[in-house]
């Protein structure tokens, strides 16, 4: 049987520059059933879920709900629920989580302060702080949404939980179900494709030891799509891994065609030229839907800069 990621592995279609886009993230442990737009489609109070999306537009923070792997009983509205925040902009890299009985507690957060990389607001109104444990490894099992997010995503993160990963949970989007299984790490903000478990152990072992693993990865959340690319390109060019070391100052142009400049925490600096292409041949984007041709990053060039032609950020 045909599905949109045997589609996609099949045609080889590249990952980089296909992250969801978000400086931070937000998580609410939500068990029980998912419906396609899980915030107001689950066990969730869907006037609650209407108005954290309405909080959050615009602020750079997204939303998920999670769970975790294995049977999805709804423990009642009064049970305790994990939270966790996370801002993936290097240099200012941090996760935070935090325990409630109150889900609507989130709508006192200041989700403004959040995308923009200040914790303060989580901690306060949830009694949060810094998470101290394993990096989390989210896998999207949401199957209303897409059916191969279901069929490979759930084993996948049973299999990880099964195997003593504590910082396993399943989570309701990530985008991409074409290469599903997805998976988002927290709290560097990569996320990656066609994950396998063997490949994800590896991953959150460069998570501890500060680290990116560049294979099948799909992008860092913090950019949007051409720098993703231009980013994993540098990286690749010139061998770097250190999670934190490289940075998107600059992205000039406009679709077709951008040009990105990366910046090295050692003052190194990379022009590179991404250009948006159309996949083909056509493809289906999700199971059940036309077939179509989704953009791709392409990257075109990648030049390193005399460091005298530092440009001004923007």
């Amino acid at each position: 049987m045909s599905t949109c990621t045997t589609v996609s592995r099949d045609l080889d279609e590249p990952l980089a520059g296909t992250a969801a886009t978000a400086r931070t993230w937000l998580l609410l442990e939500q068990p029980g059933p998912w419906g396609a737009k899980a915030l107001t489609s689950s066990h969730l109070d869907p006037a609650l879920g209407r108005a954290l999306e309405a909080a959050a537009q615009d602020t750079g923070v997204r939303i998920a709900l999670i769970r975790r792997p294995g049977r999805h009983a709804d423990c009642g509205a009064h049970a305790e629920r994990q939270v966790y925040a996370a801002h993936t902009t290097p240099g200012n890299v941090w996760l935070h989580s935090a325990i409630t009985c109150a889900p609507e507690r989130l709508l006192d957060l200041d989700f403004t302060a959040l995308g923009t990389g200040d914790p303060r607001t989580f901690d306060a109104a949830l009694q949060g702080r810094r998470h101290t444990g394993d990096p989390l490894a989210l896998v999207c099992t949401n199957g209303k949404r897409d059916r191969c997010c279901a069929l490979l995503g759930r084993p996948l993160a049973a299999e990880l939980a099964a195997s003593g990963v504590a910082g396993a949970w399943e989570v309701t989007h990530l985008g991409g179900h074409r290469f599903s299984p997805t998976l988002l790490v927290l709290p560097y903000g990569y996320a990656y494709g066609r994950a396998e478990a063997h490949a994800v152990k590896e991953i959150l072992q460069g998570v501890r030891e500060g680290r990116v693993v560049t294979e099948g990865c799909r992008g860092n959340s913090a950019w949007e799509r051409p720098g993703q690319a231009a980013e994993l390109a540098v990286r690749r060019a010139c061998g770097e891994h250190a999670a934190e070391a490289l940075g998107v100052v600059r992205t000039d142009g406009a679709a077709p065609r951008w040009e990105v400049t990366v910046a090295h925490t050692d003052g190194r600096l990379w022009r590179v030229i991404v250009a948006q292409g159309a996949s083909l041949p056509p493809r289906p984007e999700s199971c059940g839907s036309a077939l179509g041709s989704p953009a791709r990053m392409d990257v075109v060039a990648v030049r390193e800069m005399p460091r005298a032609t530092i440009p001004v950020a923007c």
